[in-house]
């Protein structure tokens, strides 16, 4: 009997890779779909549109009422439906992996206290190779210093909301740690007209928005003389669901706390 999972936003292009790849993965099933009030898939089979899903596994609209089925939630929605699922998820004893991004500060830190009852996988971008190029940059920028200027470019379809990039902040504050900079300071998101030379401690981070771009960041250090660029470019939305998936059979069997990718690849700092 593998884990069952729980999909939220099962109509949406990520719930429905995720469910998809449910499907084809040893250890998980699907054991059940939710969406919102009025979606036209409510009361459908779960992955109809992709033709996959067990029978049986009806698409509902009500967490709160369905959560029980489960061993985890996986939920890419909106911040305020995932802090809402977090919640649910506490008071359930249910296990979260959670791909949603564009979370305020105040949302962020209700979620940091509700970890205390709740095994949670918080990640802005589930993607293995992502992941491994966090830690990467946070190596690099250690030995690099203040003498390179960092600045992140991301690129991304024209119907995303939230900019800059949930990857695009996470890699800006992986750097920004390593050197020893707050974000909140360092961080610069426009630059037009006489703006004077670029400080030492700034961090660039910009933003494009075109087409069905899945997801594209670079990094850039540059140096005298030279410059160092990392590029991570997504071709499908299947490495953000497998890595939600790998995520989802991690995380229930892990005590009540806040947990990302890091955590579940291993790739934590020990200390």
């Amino acid at each position: 009997m593998g884990v069952k999972a729980i999909v939220t936003a099962a109509g949406g292009r990520m719930g429905g890779r995720i469910i998809s790849l449910i499907d084809q993965t040893d250890g998980i099933e699907l054991s059940g779909a939710v969406e919102v009030k009025g979606h036209p898939l409510v009361g459908r089979k779960a992955g109809e549109v992709q033709g996959v899903g067990k029978p049986g596994v009806i698409v509902h609209d009500d967490l709160s009422a369905y959560i029980d089925k489960g061993d985890v939630i996986i939920d890419f929605t909106h911040h305020a439906a995932s802090l809402a699922h977090v919640k649910l998820a506490a008071q359930h004893g249910r296990a979260i992996v959670i791909g949603t991004t564009g979370f305020s500060d105040a949302e962020l830190q209700e979620i940091r206290k509700l970890a205390k009852d709740v095994r949670c996988v918080l990640a802005p971008n589930m993607s293995v190779g992502v992941n491994i190029l966090f830690k990467v940059l946070q190596e690099v920028a250690r030995i690099l210093g203040d003498d390179y200027d960092v600045e992140i470019v991301e690129a991304h379809h024209n119907q995303k909301k939230d900019a800059p990039s949930g990857t695009a902040m996470k890699m800006a504050q992986v750097i920004a740690e390593a050197l020893n900079r707050d974000l909140g300071k360092a961080a610069v998101y426009h630059r037009e007209g006489m703006i004077g030379a670029r400080t030492q401690k700034e961090i660039g981070i910009q933003t494009l928005r075109a087409g069905d771009i899945i997801g594209e960041h670079t990094v850039l250090f540059g140096g005298a003389g030279e410059r160092l660029e990392f590029t991570h470019r997504a071709h499908s939305r299947d490495n953000f669901a497998r890595g939600a998936i790998r995520a989802a059979k991690w995380v229930v069997g892990q005590p009540n706390g806040l947990y990302d990718m890091q955590d579940v690849l291993g790739l934590r700092e020990r200390k």
